[in-house]
């Protein structure tokens, strides 16, 4: 199966298959992060990492991603450093970059916008986030995380909590799980829950679901998928003030739930898990994010060609 020169732009077109091969390939890349440190794979290769939105673990990871394999980076981390201010166009942008490197890493706040990257430059781009579009690489190490905390991926039932009508992390998961026979559970104020096209595609493909607003119907679960309610996105901030302490979850309500829960968290969390539930052994959020790596240098490798 060959990935070279392809986009990761969303989950949608990815298969079951190109899904497996994803975690095989990141399973060596977290041996050779924690046996070698570092390899020269990609000594030869430079990638752009544009962050046209604030970013720590996703930017980070990918800066980590791309140095240890051996690759050089250029970075953008702060917007207000992008031609974009000037109002440069985002496919003009690229464009300029695609002459500087082999690979763009994007994250910026227009839903699509990554496509419109991929679509401007003839190299491969990996989308780090769309505004509240898609954020594919989360949910591939969303599911190399399932698959270390579960030791599966099939039939797994998974809530997911928050805010899901912006929340990208959760858009892209509902697609990256769903040839795994799963069953969702979308936990949410009416005002944020899940999209109506996500919704219709989780139909489409036979996947059972529900909704609530009640947290304790989501820690019947497998997986206890939580997110923040995003300031970011709301337009009317009295908004966000009402529902931002929709979902806070304590040690003790993970007493309550299913025994084995694996609790999750895209990060940054603003209050939503409690920091008691920090050093549960089911706690797998910080792992979560350390997973990143090693997932973004699989991704990396296999479109440069070199997995």
């Amino acid at each position: 199966m060959n990935f070279e020169g392809r986009d990761i732009l969303t989950t949608e077109n990815l298969s079951k298959n190109d899904i497996l091969e994803i975690m095989k390939v990141t399973e060596k890349m977290e041996d050779v992060f924690k046996k070698e440190h570092f390899s020269t794979l990609l000594s030869d290769k430079m990638v752009a990492v544009v962050f046209l939105e604030p970013s720590t673990r996703t930017r980070l990871s990918f800066e980590t991603a791309v140095q240890r394999l051996g690759a050089k980076t250029i970075t953008i981390a702060d917007p207000k450093s992008s031609s974009t201010q000037k109002g440069e166009s985002l496919a003009d942008t690229a464009k300029t970059i695609e002459g500087y490197v082999d690979c763009i890493v994007i994250r910026q706040p227009l839903k699509g916008g990554a496509k419109i990257v991929a679509d401007a430059v003839d190299i491969p781009v990996i989308n780090g986030g769309d505004g509240a579009g898609q954020h594919p690489t989360q949910a591939l190490l969303d599911l190399y995380t399932i698959k270390k905390e579960k030791g599966k991926l099939d039939n797994l039932k998974v809530a997911m909590v928050g805010d899901l009508k912006f929340g990208r992390t959760v858009h892209s998961l509902s697609y990256a799980l769903a040839p795994f026979n799963p069953e969702y559970i979308y936990c949410a104020p009416d005002q944020l829950q899940i999209p109506h096209n996500i919704i219709d595609d989780i139909k489409k493909l036979s996947i059972p679901y529900s909704k609530t607003s009640d947290i304790n119907d989501a820690l019947k679960a497998d997986i206890l998928y939580m997110t923040r309610i995003q300031k970011e996105r709301f337009e009317d901030p009295t908004e966000y003030e009402k529902l931002k302490g929709s979902f806070i979850l304590t040690r003790e309500l993970v007493k309550k739930g299913k025994e084995g829960i694996a609790i999750m968290h895209p990060l940054p969390r603003v209050n939503e898990i409690a920091v008691e539930v920090d050093d549960l052994p089911n706690a797998a959020y910080f792992r979560q994010a350390h997973n990143g790596v090693y997932l973004r240098m699989a991704l990396l490798a296999m479109v440069m060609g070199r997995a």
